[in-house]
């Protein structure tokens, strides 16, 4: 779940600001964004994501049958820059990635509720910020 909100995290500020030069493509606030995919491509999101899911944990759908070959949660065998060379380090990156997803879930979940609350991006928001007026009694 850390790394999806990690992604989600640079997927919420980078859409504001980057989009590609067709139509349906323009919508800044992400929330709104979500629907003006067609329902095509979000089915083809769905098996493609499932897809993987399944043979990654060689067929295994449940968390009783996912590690039975003996694989460790969230290692899927990719390490490009031999970061599990030295077993300190690797162990230093482990918790420094399970740190940084869980602050990418309350990251992603303040940036969601941010915008369903006031219908505003976050980076426009956070360029336009006005504190709340404390009401007087």
């Amino acid at each position: 779940h850390g790394r999806i909100c990690m992604l989600g995290c640079l997927g919420f500020l980078t859409q504001e600001k980057i989009h590609f030069p067709m139509a349906g493509f323009d919508e800044p606030l992400a929330t709104e964004a979500f629907f003006s995919v067609p329902a095509a491509g979000l089915w083809q999101i769905f098996f493609t994501l499932g897809f993987i899911e399944v043979t990654t944990n060689s067929a295994g759908l449940t968390p009783g049958t996912m590690f039975t070959s003996g694989r460790a949660p969230g290692d899927i065998g990719f390490d490009p820059l031999n970061l599990s060379m030295d077993d300190s380090a690797l162990r230093r990156f482990e918790l420094a990635e399970l740190k940084h997803g869980r602050l990418a879930m309350i990251g992603l979940g303040g940036m969601l509720h941010q915008m369903l609350q006031t219908k505003v991006p976050t980076l426009a928001q956070l360029a336009n910020f006005k504190s709340l007026e404390v009401p007087s009694f």
